[in-house]
Order: C-alpha cells, then sequence, then structure tokens
C-alpha cells in the first residue's frame, strides 16, 4: 500500500474496523497497554474514537528503571482521553523471577519486561476485553518486538501503518505534541531507543521498505536509488531472520492441516 495518502480516511477505516470487531465478538471493550510513547498513544485515541472512552481500558505498567516522562506521557493520554486506567507495578514479578533463573542481561530483561505485560494486559482484558495490540508495520516487518510480549494482541489496529503513518495519523488525530516529538524508545533500560538498536532512522527504514515491499524493487533498482548496499543487506536479513515472528507457529501435521479443509463442528 505505501504510505497512507489520506490521514482522515485510513482513520475513519480503523475506527469503523475496530468498532466492527468488538461488536462481533460481543466483547464489552478494548484493553490496551499503555507506555507513553506515540504507537500505544495512537491506538487508545483510535479505539475512543471507535468505541468511546467509556469502553477503553488502559493499563500503565512501569518498571524501576522505566523513565518519568514514559510515565507522565501515559497519564497524559488518560487525562486527555478521559479513560479508565489500572496502574500495575512490574518491578516485583521481574525481580522474584531473575532471583529464580539468576542475573539477566539487558536484553533478556527487557524481553522478560515485555512479556510481563502483556501477561497483565491479557489478564486484566479476561472475560470481557479485546488486548490492543501496538506494533507498527516497520517494526513487525524488522522483527522489532518481543514474541509472546509487545508482539502479542487480540487484534492490531497499527499493524498495517508504517512509523511515518503513526506519527502521520497522530498529529490528525491530536495525539500530544510531547509524545509526538519524543524519541522513540521502547524504555527496556536506561538511555534505550529504538534507532539506537537498529542502527538507522525510522525515515530511512520506511522508505526502503515501501520500496521492498509495496513497490516489490529489484536489488539492482533499489541500489540505482543510491540505496548503501549494507544498509540494504541489514534490512534484508532482518526481515529474512524474523519471518517466524509473522506467522503461526509451525505444527507437524499427521492428518489434513485445520488449514485445508474447513472444522465440522458437530451439532449437539
Amino acid at each position: 500500500m505505501g504510505f497512507v495518502a489520506n490521514a482522515a480516511a485510513a482513520a475513519d477505516q480503523i475506527c469503523a474496523w475496530l468498532a466492527a470487531r468488538l461488536r462481533e465478538t460481543g466483547r464489552e471493550e478494548y484493553v490496551l497497554g499503555l507506555s507513553g510513547g506515540i504507537d500505544s498513544a495512537l491506538a487508545a485515541y483510535l479505539a475512543v474514537r471507535a468505541v468511546g472512552k467509556e469502553r477503553l481500558l488502559c493499563v500503565l505498567m512501569p518498571y524501576r528503571t522505566s523513565s518519568r516522562e514514559s510515565l507522565s506521557d501515559a497519564e497524559l493520554v488518560v487525562k486527555e482521553l478521559g479513560v479508565r486506567k489500572h496502574v500495575v507495578e512490574i518491578s516485583g514479578m521481574a525481580e522474584a523471577f531473575e532471583k529464580q533463573v539468576g542475573e539477566l542481561s539487558p536484553i533478556r530483561r527487557g524481553n522478560l519486561c515485555a512479556r510481563l505485560r502483556m501477561v497483565t494486559v491479557f489478564d486484566q482484558s479476561h472475560t470481557h476485553g479485546l488486548v490492543l495490540g501496538t506494533s507498527n508495520k516497520t517494526e513487525t516487518l524488522l522483527g522489532y518486538g518481543t514474541l509472546f510480549g509487545d508482539a502479542a494482541w487480540s487484534l492490531n489496529p497499527l499493524g498495517d501503518l508504517y512509523k511515518t503513518d503513526v506519527r502521520l495519523l497522530s498529529r490528525h488525530l491530536g495525539v500530544p505534541d510531547s509524545i509526538q516529538k519524543k524519541t522513540p524508545t521502547a524504555d527496556l533500560w536506561h538511555g534505550q531507543t529504538d534507532e539506537g538498536e537498529l542502527g538507522f532512522s525510522y525515515d530511512e527504514i520506511d522508505r526502503l521498505l515501501v520500496k521492498l515491499i509495496d513497490e516489490k524493487k529489484s536489488r539492482r533498482e533499489i541500489l540505482a536509488d543510491g540505496t548503501d548496499p549494507q544498509f540494504l543487506e541489514r534490512v534484508v536479513h532482518l526481515i529474512r531472520s524474523s519471518a517466524f515472528k509473522r506467522a503461526a507457529a509451525p505444527i507437524a501435521w499427521l492428518g489434513t492441516p485445520y488449514s485445508a479443509a474447513p472444522i465440522e463442528v458437530p451439532s449437539w
């Protein structure tokens, strides 16, 4: 699809989809892990526009190394939208786990926190809600997410939006400027930033991803545009090596795969 051409039309389409999904499932509300970043903020604004502030619960889950800015920005979204919130401090959970398995590296601890947050959000959704994902298309294509952590959800309104599109829709819907302008970070450890970990900016990667994924340009065509060969190879490697994160876990089928034939439900 490339970049979104019309922010208003894209927002309307996503909101209609969110309203329809909640109606079809018979659930009462959406539940969202609100981090204070632009992605979760946009998901919150879309959900409120789609189904109303009474049908969104935002769960704030700080860790002991989380920046104060993350929590204050999440609180700002809650205030601006007038939604319900529930704060769950995850430090004790993480420390109890680490006590059992031994000291974790920063990346392992970050993955643990991401998974603890998703466990918490799904627990809060219990029998009444659906969990909203907040991973955008850029992150998903690069595998920049924790399997069964931030890469887990009931449904994802941002999944077909590049980071560039997330910024566009955030401006359109009036997400607070402080959130729009902040440096993207998963806030997994002190000083961590998305672009620092990836090694390139979202603007750079989005332009390349559109050429690769949407326009389906060849390697020769992309290099002819002046793209650095090492940058191209790095991105292609990230896409290929993270393919397992974008597919259902494979099953060694002994009979007919469920996907190959309709499942017959017996009548009682």
